[in-house]
């Protein structure tokens, strides 16, 4: 990593720089065979997955937008991104960012390091910088696999967004692109943490571990009934938000909220990693991580700044309770319905009709009027009515609705089979389920009740 040039019997020792120090790190990570073997799968298992999933007569409808993978290869990478946020991204963050700095310990290498680069701050700066460049290129072909098998086995059709709403295929393709690229920050944030915990804990498993256990960990509060303010404040928000770009308007308060939160806690926790770093000593061989300090310097201000969140997005937003609110939901199931009834109407070749002209309301509680039309559940019932032109009687359907923590619903047909029961409909890619049959759709967290 030294250079030293003899020019008549006197040696000139260069410093190493930081990018030669980040070339050489960077070849170090992808010398190692688990690295070689991430890229390769991320790069061809998710589009071999899509093609394969696609072409299944049983749909992961529980996903979003796992229902339309039959009709659009832009589905595809957005059942990926699902998929990434949950469990890919959290367990490639710990195999390289958490194993980047471990593995000298492990090989008693630093003493090596040193004499070669003689700064600790460059060594850091090298290796983080290296760890996030496998991980951007790790998820680079997370996105383009997926959308590459999307597009090859369905094709370059519309999509149909959260809202009901038909995306072109080349909006479809610009929303895909920014999902993936908002997902980013909250990737950085579990990569700082895999940072955070490499230098803490040493040549421990913990630390490897530590970015999948704090992903774990906001998943499931994510899952429990949690005030906005709180939900909000996790640094993960994003890998669910996203979902608001495919409605329209798009839903961006709680997008650019999670954005903002992710690379807060990026740079926070790569900070605490550094100053932790360039105080370490390196003269201890047998040096196996603090456990106190991973708690004193990693957890409590990472804690610390969860609480100032949380307040600082409460004041801001005014937001309170779980955001899901009864106008709230038949605002966005109504809108759903009538978007799709249009694209119903397409389908079995009716006189068109606009949205203005349904005029479509829906009317939603939570099955008794003892229990108050509020926050998450699966025992919403929803009677939606809307008009038709030149049509006194007006139509009614019912809904009954399962409503995720996060907002999300998905709208079950309970009658008349007419209109929103199971029947085939005739598309250009083919027979498909009636689209009105059930649904998908979101609860923006931040909106007003009254719009």
């Amino acid at each position: 990593m030294t250079a030293t040039v003899a020019d008549d019997n006197v040696a000139v020792t260069r410093r190493v720089s930081v990018p030669r120090g980040y070339r050489f790190e960077l070849v170090k990570l992808i010398s190692q065979w688990r690295i070689r073997l991430l890229v390769l799968a991320c790069w061809i298992a998710p589009a071999l997955f899509v093609a394969a999933v696609s072409r299944q007569s049983t749909l992961p409808v529980d996903t979003l937008f796992g229902r339309w993978m039959h009709a659009t290869g832009w589905a595809g990478p957005l059942v990926m991104l699902g998929f990434a946020g949950t469990w890919a991204l959290p367990l490639l963050t710990s195999v390289v960012a958490g194993d980047v700095f471990a593995s000298e310990d492990r090989l008693g290498t630093w003493r090596h390091l040193l004499v070669a680069v003689r700064s600790p701050r460059r060594i850091f700066a090298a290796k983080a910088l290296a760890s996030l460049t496998v991980i951007l290129l790790l998820v680079v072909g997370l996105a383009c696999s997926s959308t590459a098998g999307g597009v090859v086995a369905v094709g370059n059709q519309p999509l149909v967004g959260l809202d009901g709403h038909l995306l072109t295929s080349a909006a479809a393709a610009g929303e895909v692109l920014l999902a993936w690229v908002c997902v980013l920050a909250p990737t950085l944030a579990l990569a700082a943490i895999g940072l955070l915990g490499s230098v803490t804990l040493g040549r421990s498993p913990m630390g490897l571990l530590l970015p999948m256990l704090v992903a774990l960990a906001m998943q499931l509060a994510q899952m429990m009934p949690l005030p906005v303010a709180v939900r909000l404040a996790l640094p993960n928000y994003a890998f669910i938000a996203w979902s608001g770009l495919f409605t329209s308007p798009a839903q961006l308060g709680p997008l650019l909220i999670g954005i903002v939160v992710g690379l807060l806690w990026a740079v926070t926790a790569t900070v605490l990693a550094y100053a932790l770093f360039v105080r370490r000593d390196f003269t201890n061989l047998t040096y196996d991580g603090s456990g106190r300090r991973a708690v004193t310097a990693g957890a409590l201000p990472l804690l610390g700044l969860v609480a100032v969140t949380v307040a600082v997005v409460a004041a801001a937003t005014g937001a309170t309770g779980s955001g899901i609110e009864q106008d709230k939901v038949q605002r966005s199931v109504a809108t759903a319905f009538a978007h799709l009834y249009r694209l119903q109407t397409e389908q079995l070749n009716r006189p068109d009709v606009t949205e203005a002209q349904l005029k479509a309301t829906a009317t939603c509680d939570k099955g008794s009027v003892k229990v108050a039309a509020e926050g998450p559940g699966n025992d919403w019932r929803c009677v939606i009515s809307w008009h038709l032109p030149d049509v006194e009687a007006v139509g009614t359907a019912i809904y009954q609705l399962d409503v995720t923590p996060d907002g999300r619903f998905m709208a079950d047909g309970d009658g008349p089979k007419e209109v929103n029961g199971y029947f085939l409909v005739r598309t250009p890619t083919g027979d498909a389920p009636n689209p009105l049959w059930q649904f998908d759709g979101n609860v923006d967290l931040l909106a007003t009740p009254k719009g």
